[in-house]
């Protein structure tokens, strides 16, 4: 098939109501941030305004993280079927840094206040010849003190913010002067990047998440972590790519294309769900009291979201991308990727909100305007970050090599 007639220098315009509800949200984010932190004293507020922070600080990261995680994949397996779509994970990518700096403020002045992490960072846990001693975590102290904890924060986040900058300029680059040179680049470098990433991005979600519960671990939280945040960014990019087809824009993304989409979305919600069963059977068969309370306190004080995240992250890709032609479809595939994305904003209010309140606290497990508010500034500031730096370059990286594999795809 011929590709004549694609415009390979089209640009994204963001401007309009996408760009003003962007900001509104942003706003609204802004003013929920500030009710909860300076216009109420009540310190379950302070407490679940920085738990709400820490879900959608650590939401937004994951994503952008991911993002580039998509990228080295496709440049390490020289995959051709995606070359076309790459500029909207590299948007994603190429506000990584500001993400990591949003995470590590937050992770920071969590610790700072002792509204996050106060299972391992708190005032004589660690003292022998303190009332509070807690030998577990003293035994732990090594690993969780602060000074380490925002080190590695530093340094995780710092390298896949490189990475991340390095890939999207190597790819604009490759606009402005073709060959292979930017190319091998990106290939050599993704996979540097994926070796890292892999070992180290366990180590992040046991940093950031696990350790709100820090008497418990479990060593497939790492994976179960990856699995969620890869498999949301997957259909954060498929939702992306389908609205900007229903806009006009990259009329040569076809059915194929989402195909592809779709049967990743499928396959890592399946594999999620997988690594969810095996760690919840291996802690429910064993019966050992010090694992068994972190499912027994999602049982109690939040057993409507325990299963609401399964009925989201699993059952709704299962039964609704099980079809080839759900696959394909435009519509469905978008509303599968609605629910995926909301899906596991629930998985991270689930695993987050029971570690930071204390066992049975009620307060820690409602829903409403902080957790609203607080998400909406987040979208707002996603989208307003990705559209914009999306609306830079052209929609397309028209020097690719693997490019014309791409705008001639069909399965």
């Amino acid at each position: 098939m011929g590709t004549h007639h694609y415009n390979l220098s089209e640009q994204f315009e963001f401007t309009g109501k996408v760009k003003t509800l962007s900001i509104v949200g942003i706003v609204i984010g802004i003013l929920t941030i500030a009710y909860g932190l300076f216009f109420n004293s009540d310190e379950i507020t302070h407490e679940r305004t920085f738990a709400n922070l820490l879900l959608m600080g650590y939401y937004f990261a994951c994503v952008c993280m991911s993002a580039t995680f998509f990228l080295a994949i496709q440049f390490v397996a020289q995959a051709g079927w995606s070359a076309s779509i790459l500029r909207v994970p590299q948007a994603m990518a190429k506000n990584l840094p500001w993400a990591a700096l949003i995470l590590i403020a937050i992770t920071g002045f969590g610790l700072y206040t002792h509204n996050l992490y106060h299972h391992w960072h708190a005032e004589g846990l660690t003292d022998p010849n303190s009332p509070h001693y807690d030998s577990l975590i003293a035994g732990k102290a090594v690993f969780l003190n602060v000074p380490f904890f925002m080190i590695r924060q530093v340094v995780f986040m710092g390298s896949y913010a490189i990475f991340a900058h390095f890939v999207t300029k190597w790819s604009y680059n490759e606009d402005l002067t073709g060959g292979l040179t930017s190319y091998n680049k990106s290939f050599k470098y993704s996979c540097i990047f994926l070796v890292i990433y892999g070992f180290t991005t366990p180590i992040f979600a046991f940093d950031n998440i696990m350790s709100l519960e820090a008497h418990w671990f479990s060593t497939m939280f790492g994976w179960y972590n990856f699995a969620s945040m890869w498999v949301s960014t997957l259909a954060i990019i498929a939702i992306l790519i389908i609205l900007l087809r229903k806009a006009g824009y990259m009329s040569w993304v076809n059915n194929s294309h989402l195909h592809n989409l779709g049967q990743f979305i499928f396959g890592f919600s399946i594999f999620w769900t997988y690594v969810w069963f095996a760690q919840f059977l291996l802690i429910y068969y064993a019966n050992m009291s010090e694992e068994t309370v972190y499912f027994y306190k999602r049982f109690n004080s939040y057993e409507f979201w325990f299963y609401l995240n399964l009925v989201l992250n699993f059952l709704s890709p299962l039964l609704l991308l099980m079809d080839r032609d759900n696959k394909r479809s435009e519509n469905i595939l978008l509303v599968v990727s609605i629910i995926v994305v909301c899906g596991h904003w629930v998985d991270y209010y689930q695993m987050i909100m029971p570690g930071v309140f204390e066992f049975g606290a009620k307060s820690g497990s409602g829903f409403g305007i902080l957790e609203i508010g607080i998400t909406l500034g987040f979208v707002g500031l996603f989208t307003y970050t990705v559209l914009s730096a999306l609306s830079k370059k052209p929609l397309v990286a028209k020097n690719h090599p693997l490019l014309q594999e791409s705008l001639n795809h069909h399965l």
